[in-house]
Order: structure tokens, then C-alpha cells, then sequence
């Protein structure tokens, strides 16, 4: 029997009305309009596509859009003074700088310069350490977009073994703690992990975010496990044109798993909702009202 789709649409959907009706309220009751600044740094064509769909969702959902344009060729200084303008600016509660930067540019200072308070990546130092120390309020957009699935789809996930592949720092190493906040027994591999075959096989909850097409076999797979592909990878589908594939075979591994998500259509629409989210936690805490529940 087929796995249960997860679909993540679906779930972005509902949770994106949610965050609306709430965003309207603090609107009505406060005057409060969340703001998120978005910063792109280039042309790369996924870039703008990425920032120009967080724009979109903002703008629909009651926000206030801001959006900083600067050249590919654009200094470190340059990008350093926008940032810090953004970080002073009372209107902006949310800044997310649209990652990869240019190769000139230092990611480490960027992130070094920005609020954590308005870090609505959780890319910060200050809000990596405060997610480890279980106090964070603001969390990495992607690895909360995937807890809210499990909890959708699986329920409790206490006592279970989750496999997390891929140990980013804007993915594999904040899901690994948030799964490990749920009393999941967390093991993170890597490229470097011995038997990853052997590991998956163990997992009630496998996580791929290796950034390989594919790499992930459906006779990895331990029957009835879930599996959450984070992977997009663009491949060749012959005659010019090209598909999106996650990091997992979907269609062996859904002959063995409960439940999967797919790509497209999985986790990366509950991105963008969760990026909302933050952006709405930080305008309350910054306006010191209480944090919101919409999630």
C-alpha cells in the first residue's frame, strides 16, 4: 500500500489564514502592521523567484513589504550599512537577507550585523544558541515548517528515531535540535557517515537535506517510516526542459513508507508560511504584546 502524501500545501494554506486573521486583529486592536524587509544581493534567478513569492505571501497576508535591491558587485560595506539601517528602522520588524550572497561578500559579518530580534532566518549566533538552550522564539523557517508536519501527520513523536542527513546550518543542525525538544532519539549523518543505508534503516523518522538528487533509495527505507524530503534539485528531463526532484527516490520510497512528502508540494511551501510567523512573533515581541499562537 502507498504512503500518505504529505501535503504541505495544504497545511500552508490553513496556517496562512490563520496568521492573516491575526496579523488583521493587531492591525484593528494596535495599529501594529508587521513589516519584513527582504534584501537580495544579484540576479540569480532562484533568488528572485524565492524573494519575490516571500513578498507576495507577506503583502496578501497584511504586511508591510519592504525590498532592498543591491548589485551583484555591491561592497561588503554597502550591504553592511543596509542592514544596519534596517536593524535601526522601528517599521521593520522581520529582515531576511536572501542567501547565497555573491562570494566576495562575508555571510558570517552580515549575520553578525543584523538584529536578532528581527533574524527571522534564526540565523544569528544569538538565536542558533538560544534554539539549543530551548528559550528560542524565533526559529530556523524550513525545520519549523517540518516539526509542524510531523505533528499534523504523525502526532507525538516521543521515543521515535529520527535520522537527519545533512548537518547545514540553516537546516540540518536546527532540525536536529527541535526534534530532539520533541524526545525524538536523534542521530545526524552526513557525507562523511559510515553505513547511511544501515542508519536509515532504523529511522521511524527519516529527513533528507543532503542537496543530491535522488540520493536517498527507496530500499532504504524502514516500512512505515516517515520521510521528509527537503531536497530541490534541478534535473535534466531531456528535450531542453527540466523537473524539481527531492533528495529521496520518491517513487520507490513511497512503495515503503507510511507517509512522504513530496517535492514539489512538501516542505517547501510551509517555508515561506513559517517565515510569516517569525516575522508576526518578532512585531509582537518588539511592541511588547504577547506572542501569538496563530501555529
Amino acid at each position: 500500500m502507498a504512503a500518505t502524501v504529505i501535503d504541505g500545501k495544504a497545511s500552508a494554506a490553513r496556517l496562512r489564514e490563520k496568521i492573516a486573521a491575526v496579523t488583521a486583529e493587531l492591525k484593528a486592536a494596535h495599529g501594529l502592521q508587521p513589516g519584513l524587509a527582504t534584501v537580495l544581493v544579484g540576479n540569480d534567478p532562484a533568488s528572485e523567484v524565492y524573494v519575490r513569492n516571500k513578498r507576495k505571501t507577506a503583502e496578501a497576508i497584511g504586511f508591510k513589504s519592504i525590498h532592498v535591491e543591491l548589485p551583484a558587485d555591491a561592497s561588503q560595506a554597502e550591504l553592511l550599512a543596509q542592514v544596519k539601517a534596517l536593524s535601526a528602522d522601528a517599521s521593520v520588524h522581520g529582515i531576511l537577507v536572501q542567501l547565497p550572497l555573491p562570494k566576495h561578500l562575508d555571510e558570517a559579518a552580515v549575520l553578525d550585523a543584523l538584529d536578532p530580534a528581527k533574524d527571522v532566518d534564526a540565523l544569528t549566533p544569538t538565536n542558533a544558541g538560544l534554539l539549543l538552550s530551548g528559550r528560542a522564539h524565533l526559529v530556523s523557517c524550513t525545520p519549523a515548517g517540518v516539526m509542524l508536519l510531523l505533528k499534523e501527520y504523525v502526532g507525538d513523536i516521543a521515543g521515535k528515531e529520527a535520522l537527519v542527513i545533512g548537518r547545514s546550518l540553516l537546516f540540518g543542525k536546527p532540525a536536529a535540535q527541535l526534534l530532539l525538544a520533541a524526545n525524538a532519539t536523534v542521530t545526524m549523518a552526513h557525507s562523511r557517515s559510515r553505513d547511511l543505508p544501515g542508519l536509515a534503516r532504523r529511522a521511524d523518522i527519516l529527513v533528507a537535506a543532503i542537496g543530491k538528487p535522488e540520493f536517498v533509495k527507496g530500499d532504504w527505507i524502514k516500512p512505515g517510516a516517515t520521510v521528509i524530503d527537503v531536497g530541490i534539485n534541478r534535473v535534466d528531463a531531456g528535450d531542453g526542459k527540466y523537473k524539481l526532484v527531492g533528495d529521496v527516490d520518491y517513487a520507490a520510497a513511497r512503495e515503503v513508507a507510511g507517509a512522504i512528502t513530496p517535492v514539489p508540494g512538501g516542505v517547501g511551501a510551509m517555508t515561506i508560511i513559517c517565515l510569516m510567523h517569525n516575522t508576526l512573533i518578532a512585531a509582537c515581541a518588539q511592541s511588547g504584546l504577547p506572542l501569538p499562537t496563530a501555529l
